[in-house]
């Protein structure tokens, strides 16, 4: 999952500086679409029970980061700094929300019904609710960049967009713990933990 993100050179004015915000938010978004898992297996009725339980309240989440990801990448080559900013700081904040909505999510559900499975859970607790609090600091760096001076605002958002390119490269750990083995099969199963349609196409939970 390894995004391309222009070198310092490339940070000259708004625009390179936020489609560089871009590539760093794709692989943010990133940590929680690990969730969707991959392959299949049968699996027990607990596990599958447990599964269903998160993935349920996943899937809204899933689709509301999406449609922050599409903000920013729509905002890619505007010009006006205050729309930019109200556009990013906006979708940061829809960010932080869905991961505190995941993190309640997963401790809503209890721990998985495998090994070790208390801890796993409350791992992937923690690092949510920490990614959530992350994107609520880009939020307030963004609401706090000077939208007045176009080559001032642009320096700042070259600072937000390299936190969020850290943020991206790092804490996905404990999530990738819990799509491992029988949890991963089961929740990689269920409609509420695949990736939504880029189409605007609605996901049909069960």
């Amino acid at each position: 999952m390894d995004v391309y993100v222009p070198g310092p050179r490339a940070m000259e004015g708004t625009n390179p500086v936020n489609k560089k915000l871009v590539a760093a938010l794709s692989g943010g978004a990133a940590l929680v679409l690990a969730l969707t898992g991959c392959g299949g297996g049968d699996g027990d009725k607990k596990v599958n029970d447990w599964a269903k339980s998160v993935c349920d309240e996943v899937q809204p989440q899933l689709k509301k980061i999406q449609g922050a990801n599409t903000a920013i990448q729509g905002a890619a080559d505007e010009q006006d700094s205050k729309k930019l900013q109200q556009t990013d700081s906006k979708a940061f904040q829809e960010i932080s929300e869905s991961y505190g909505a995941l993190a309640k999510a997963v401790n809503k559900a209890g721990p998985p019904p495998v090994d070790s499975g208390d801890k796993t859970q409350q791992q992937a607790v923690k690092e949510l609710n920490a990614t959530s609090g992350a994107y609520t600091k880009l939020q307030t760096s963004v609401d706090k960049l000077d939208t007045s001076d176009k080559s001032k605002f642009a320096q700042g958002l070259k600072g937000v967009a390299d936190e969020l390119d850290k943020l991206s490269k790092s804490g996905d750990q404990a999530l990738q713990k819990l799509q491992e083995g029988k949890v991963g099969s089961a929740m990689a199963k269920q409609s509420g933990c695949q990736k939504p349609k880029t189409t605007g196409g609605a996901t049909t939970q069960s």
